[in-house]
């Protein structure tokens, strides 16, 4: 079989020559052979699995030294080192999340804040949860507590099961006697859980996924864990604000000056997710702690309704003198008004002194 150049390797093996030429340095990939004259590398086609570990270990950010090593090991061997290494990852994450929350809460109470003024609240709340016009089932799933606020929107054809799963394995952390500060550290510990709940719902012929986006409250404070395209609103002052941001191709694209915001609402491509529970690679959340205000009212939502409902209408439906109950109906109204071409996903939540 004939060695391949650098270029034509790379291009092979999904990554750059500048990546070739630095695990050649490091001796994580030397090449098959080297132009004694040139000094041009040249690959043998056997070394792509090799090439393509490497760039699967790099992505979970793995570092070039523990690499080494476990590309020496067997393969039972180097899986459980990959798994040692993503404990070891995930703990680090839970107590950054730790410390930050407690960051925050401390510098919270240096300004005037809920906890100055009323730190006891309450929320009153409504779900709703419709398949829409244009599906034949529904994929999303809405939830709703005094502890917990959740949604999640299955993809894959069987997603149902994946967002289900999803929502079911938050529910725990409702019955966590835990204070305020440890929340963010609890999401953080407990997204794995998910993720690995979700995956458990597939089988070799169907490999759901899901979306989720979920608020947990202890008094005035709220978690927020988001993974995917469903989104969090908060109208506050009369000012509606989105907490969220997508994970999505489009979003990506928009971000880096390449599409415009109306261009990426009206892409066709608008719904491929780029993170998501359930896809197989190592979960990133988006993390947050926020202190809530009596008068506030959040939306939880699917993009079922977001992709469909203007930005306008949603702050005109949820800035109304209403109950969460009506205004949950109104949004639900909003996407059928507009084709309900998905399932639709609503959570209303408002902040009162309790």
């Amino acid at each position: 079989m004939e060695l391949l150049t650098i270029g034509a390797f790379a291009r092979a093996a999904r990554l750059t020559p500048k990546a070739l030429r630095l695990y050649d340095e490091v001796g994580l990939l030397t090449p098959a052979a080297v132009d004694p004259e040139s000094g041009y590398r040249f690959y043998d086609p056997e070394q792509l699995a090799h090439a393509g570990l490497i760039a699967e270990l790099r992505r979970i950010g793995m570092p070039l030294a523990d690499i080494r090593t476990v590309c020496g090991l067997e393969p039972d061997a180097a899986a459980k080192a990959v798994a040692a290494y993503w404990q070891q990852v995930t703990a680090d994450t839970a107590t950054r999340a730790h410390h930050a929350a407690r960051l925050v809460e401390h510098l919270s109470r240096k300004g005037v804040t809920m906890s100055d003024t009323n730190p006891t609240v309450a929320v009153r709340y409504a779900v709703r949860c419709d398949r829409g016009k244009g599906r034949d089932s529904n994929e999303d799933v809405a939830y709703a507590s005094d502890r917990l606020l959740a949604v999640a929107d299955g993809t894959r054809g069987a997603g149902a099961a994946a967002s289900t799963a999803a929502v079911n394995a938050l529910k725990p952390l409702e019955l966590a006697d835990k204070p305020a500060v440890d929340l963010l550290a609890m999401l953080a510990g407990t997204v794995d859980d998910v993720d690995r709940a979700v995956r458990a719902t597939g089988t070799e012929d169907s490999r759901p996924a899901t979306t989720l986006t979920a608020m947990l409250r202890r008094g005035s404070q709220l978690a927020l864990v988001h993974i995917g395209d469903t989104r969090v609103y908060l109208l506050r002052g009369g000012e509606l604000s989105q907490l969220t941001q997508d994970h999505t191709w489009v979003q990506r694209q928009v971000d880096h000056g390449k599409l415009s915001p109306d261009q990426a609402a009206a892409h066709p491509q608008r719904a491929l997710l780029t993170r998501a529970l359930g896809g197989g690679q190592p979960i990133e959340a988006d993390l947050a702690l926020r202190t809530a205000v009596a008068g506030d009212r959040y939306l939880l939502c699917s993009d079922g309704l977001s992709s469909v409902v203007s930005r306008t209408d949603l702050h005109t439906a949820l800035a109304g003198t209403g109950e969460p109950e009506p205004t949950v109906q109104r949004l639900i109204d909003l996407a059928y008004a507009a084709g309900a071409p998905d399932n639709i996903a609503c959570v209303v939540a408002d902040i009162i002194a309790a």
